[in-house]
């Protein structure tokens, strides 16, 4: 490739083959792989013993927390055996000890096929359909298909190369989904199918033009809008379509316009806007009109605070918040406006709003961990204060006690204070002679939190302090520190890490001479967390 005169050329750029069949290609990658059995095979024994500890630390039996929505609860069980999961409901008049129905057992529906994921599950309204995503290919191009859940039968017709996600409307007739490009596999059309009828007799809702915006679908909290999500990487644009009335026109409700990213929800007659157009770590706005001139700001943009989501509740808006590296939650009285922050003792962790559908309560859930701490969901009454722990991640002989973490701050070459976040085992510890493991990443403004980890246990019992560097080109620093770090500042990112590394083995958190270097990006779940 020739750009402004200088010629460059990628070596390795034969290697791309999409449809996965090139001979030379295939021959190479089977090569490279048989290179890496043959250098690990001396460390077979102790890859199958890792293996085994990991594997002897999940439960054989694991549960959801149920939450309701609807009339009803829903939970996911993981019988002992068994990859997937089963998804079952029952009416919130029976005790959760009662029977449940089982909605989808995912094991069945994997049986017959080399590749399985389920990527999104919806019930309609009417409680009495119910649409799934999924994909047996292995490339994230989705089927959606759907079940009369009063005898279990399913409709014949099946929507393909759609992404997971879609939006019942409110009269449980119609489903808008998302088709993606045939050839490019982007999410770029919005569809609308009646249930019940072939996928060739479905209506074109919206098509994207352009090749750098991503389509989504979701509905609001009121329930009362289909909200079509327009995003590339830095911008956005949002349309509504109005759930009552299936064939309505899509409407745009603030134009997209170059740097301008901002996402909505609609609860109690008004629109909440989540914006960066006053203040790169955005602000919340509140609105009954399209018209932006009369946006209310209820919270600033802050240098110094990134405001990563909210929630909407009758009487309480929930937002979530990252400061100096570090999330959290704050629950404001919409009445009071008086304002009540959750307090964490770890002195590393992350806190996320979890799934919270039903707004008329004062109860709100949300998860925590820390690289000490299990994966733990708590309910809050925002009311009264009192929380309970709901669910917390089971881990087959752990002590939390015998494991120490620490929130540092180094200083790189630069100046700069760069957040470092680290775990070891108390017993192994021994002041420059521990194994150091250091985790890095920093891009696309992606923050990897202080989070726990079970397969990192056999880590820290071998002695190993496990650290992450929180380098610019992530978003633990808000919108800033995502910046100076790409583009032409993408060597902070490098230079931050090498600084951090030596910062540490100069305070002796590990021996220069077994200091070792992971990083890329971590996959994410279902919640939108990242993990290793």
């Amino acid at each position: 490739m020739t750009l402004h005169g200088d010629t460059r050329i990628d070596n390795y750029y034969w290697l791309r083959d999409d449809e996965r069949a090139r001979p030379d290609v295939l021959e190479y990658l089977h090569a490279e792989n048989a290179y890496g059995k043959q250098v690990m095979d001396s460390q077979l024994s102790l890859q199958e013993r890792l293996l085994k500890e990991i594997i002897d630390r999940i439960p054989q039996r694991e549960v959801s927390a149920p939450y309701s929505k609807n009339g009803f609860r829903y939970r996911q069980v993981y019988e002992p055996g068994c990859e997937y999961a089963i998804y079952q409901r029952q009416s919130v008049l029976k005790e959760e000890w009662d029977e449940w129905e089982i909605l989808l057992d995912a094991n069945q529906r994997a049986a017959k096929s080399e590749f399985y994921t389920l990527g999104g599950l919806g019930i309609a309204p009417n409680n009495q359909l119910m649409a799934v995503a999924e994909d047996y290919l292995s490339r994230r191009q989705y089927g959606l298909r759907f079940c009369d859940l009063s005898n279990g039968e399913w409709y014949p017709e099946i929507l393909e190369n759609v992404t997971s996600g879609f939006a019942w409307s409110n009269d449980s007739r119609f489903v808008w989904y998302v088709r993606k490009h045939p050839t490019t596999l982007l999410p770029y059309q919005v569809w609308r199918h009646t249930v019940g009828t072939t996928a060739q007799s479905d209506a074109l809702v919206y098509e994207e033009k352009d090749e750098t915006f991503y389509v989504s679908v979701h509905k609001t909290t009121s329930q009362q809008f289909v909200v079509i999500y327009l995003s590339s990487a830095t911008t956005s644009e949002v349309l509504l379509l109005n759930a009552e009335l299936p064939d309505a026109e899509p409407v745009c409700f603030l134009p997209r316009r170059k740097d301008h990213e901002y996402s909505l929800d609609h609860y109690q007659h008004a629109f909440y806007l989540r914006s960066n157009r006053e203040g790169k770590n955005f602000g919340l706005y509140r609105t009954v009109l399209r018209d932006e001139e009369q946006w209310t700001t209820l919270i600033p943009p802050r240098h110094d605070v990134m405001l990563e989501g909210f929630t909407l509740f009758t009487d309480w808006l929930v937002v979530e918040e990252r400061q100096r590296g570090l999330t959290s939650l704050r629950q404001i009285n919409r009445k009071t406006r008086e304002v009540v922050g959750i307090a964490f003792d770890d002195p590393a962790y992350v806190t996320w709003l979890a799934y919270n559908p039903e707004p008329e309560t004062s109860r709100l859930r949300y998860g925590y961990s820390s690289m000490t701490t299990p994966d733990t969901l708590f309910e809050l009454d925002m009311d009264t204060g009192e929380r309970r722990v709901i669910k917390q991640q089971e881990v087959k002989g752990l002590d939390t006690s015998c494991y120490q973490s620490e929130h540092l701050w180094v200083t790189a070459r630069d100046g700069v204070e760069v957040p470092v976040s680290l775990v070891y085992h108390r017993e192994h510890f021994r002041q420059g002679s521990n194994p150091l493991l250091v985790y890095g990443y920093g891009s696309y403004g992606e923050s990897i939190d202080a989070d726990f980890s079970a397969s990192r246990l056999s880590l820290l019992n071998r002695g190993f302090v496990y650290a992450i560097a929180h380098v610019r080109g992530g978003g633990e620093l808000g919108q800033q520190w995502y910046e100076d770090g790409k583009f032409l500042c993408k060597k902070n990112t490098f230079n931050d890490y090498l600084d951090v590394c030596d910062a540490l083995l100069a305070q002796g958190y590990g021996d220069p001479r077994l200091c070792y270097g992971m990083g890329g990006q971590r996959r994410r779940n279902a919640d939108g967390r990242g993990r290793e």
